[in-house]
């Protein structure tokens, strides 16, 4: 593993371009991991698909709290490393992972108590219930690793190294791939074991990463030292780290709630229309990708040169950023409208289906450039910790002007006013967001 970048004297865009680029293959290995999961449980037939369909919203809320706390765990100690405060970021570092462990042993043992009614508050069916425990009762235990995991990844790329957490994703989803098929059908001596092997595999996979993720913590990066426990000191620091994950967790859980209710107003426009919408929000997966992941290298390097006192620097990497997003998103955009007839007939057969996909082809994606805006001055906000302003922008984005304004535009001119209205909503955040952050750096 090549030595990381110097985030606060190295040049911004080589920098950003080589911390970037490890991310996206991070991430995309996160994706083929969730579509394993998927595709292997699929073949167990309806009621096994069904069961992990109702399982997504606890595990996203796990998986929110865990974003949530890396989040606050990179701004944190970036800042401290930017501040010249090794000692102090090991220290932090080292009482944080142990706070996340004890804090999710915590959980996991509260949801394993509530797994029979929070799904039968759910609507799962009598018969899903078994299937949905064997499953949640793995998983749950399990999360103490991925929560770790991701905590340790988050430390990592505050000290501006992406590509070790790439290759520990990457290892990740590879093991679960192969772990997959051998525990859910069984192989030599191995007996089959249905949805609960999706969920062994799943444990396998993180356990062996979050090790090897710690052993680089411990060896190569020094982050995790041998100190005396002292309650007022972890006290400390988990507030530290909390100040902001608590908001940026909270703000990643409102994500799923609109989605549902942008879901639920499509579905007025028949099973065509969300058929549609659910390729549509594939593809924003994909198209947004590039920018996502400069979503997450960038903060490392805002929060050391804020810690270090380098406005300036920050106010550079930030427009830079957001110049690289603007252009790269239009790009796209370009790109899905010459492919919209291939690519909706990757997704569907059926003319009706196809119609709706290229509608939205050609309406949403031009947003995309504003949605990229909005996030990464999110996550910029995040790095130099004001974490509720970045909240303030998350709300607004989702409730007083995507909701809103979608309901206007399907009670109006049904489907493609809805898919305007995003477009509007987009656009109308992205300027507020923007514009706050320039008057924030002006001040500074």
């Amino acid at each position: 593993m090549s030595a990381s970048p110097n985030l606060l004297t190295d040049d911004i865009r080589p920098t950003l371009v080589r911390m970037t680029i490890p991310m996206m293959l991070g991430i995309v290995s996160l994706m083929l991991f969730n579509l394993a999961d998927l595709y292997f449980v699929s073949r167990l037939g309806t009621d096994a698909l069904a069961a992990l369909g109702f399982t997504f919203p606890v595990c996203f809320t796990v998986i929110s709290l865990a974003i949530g706390l890396g989040i606050g765990t990179s701004a944190t100690l970036a800042r401290l490393l930017g501040e010249k405060r090794r000692k102090d970021a090991s220290s932090l570092a080292t009482d944080n992972l142990l706070i996340v462990s004890i804090l999710m042993v915590l959980i996991s043992f509260l949801f394993q108590l509530l797994i029979e009614p929070v799904f039968t508050l759910m609507g799962a069916a009598d018969e899903l219930m078994p299937l949905i425990n064997s499953y949640m009762e793995i998983w749950l235990f399990g999360s103490i690793f991925l929560v770790i995991n991701m905590v340790c990844n988050a430390c990592l790329r505050a000290t501006g190294d992406t590509k070790t957490p790439a290759l520990i994703m990457a290892a990740s989803s590879l093991l679960n791939f192969i772990l997959d098929p051998i525990f859910i059908f069984g192989f030599g001596p191995v007996e089959g074991l249905g949805i609960e092997g999706a969920a062994i595999a799943s444990v396998i996979a993180w356990s062996i990463t979050t090790v090897f993720a710690i052993k680089v913590l411990f060896v190569k990066k020094r982050l995790l030292v041998k100190q005396q426990f002292n309650l007022v000191r972890l006290k400390t620091h988990f507030f530290s780290v909390m100040k902001i994950g608590l908001p940026a967790a909270l703000s990643n859980m409102m994500t799923p709630i609109a989605q549902a209710v942008l879901t639920y107003l499509v579905a007025r426009h028949g099973p065509e229309a969300v058929a549609a919408f659910g390729v549509g929000n594939r593809i924003e997966s994909l198209a947004l990708l590039v920018c996502l992941a400069l979503s997450m290298t960038l903060p490392p390097l805002i929060s050391q040169n804020y810690g270090a006192g380098n406005i300036e620097r920050v106010k550079a990497a930030y427009q830079l950023a957001i110049r690289f997003s603007l252009v790269w998103q239009a790009l796209v955009f370009v790109v899905l409208l010459l492919l919209a007839e291939r690519v909706s007939g990757l997704f569907s057969d059926r003319d009706a289906v196809k119609s709706l996909i290229i509608l939205w082809i050609f309406i949403v994606p031009l947003g995309f450039a504003f949605q990229a805006v909005i996030f990464l001055t999110v996550s910029s906000f995040n790095a130099l910790h004001h974490p509720f302003r970045a909240m303030q922008i998350s709300v607004a984005r989702l409730f007083l002007f995507a909701l809103p304004l979608a309901w206007i535009g399907s009670y109006l001119y049904d489907l493609k006013g809805m898919f305007v209205s995003l477009v509007i909503s987009n656009l109308c955040v992205a300027v507020f967001a923007w514009g706050g952050m320039n008057r924030y750096l002006e001040k500074r």
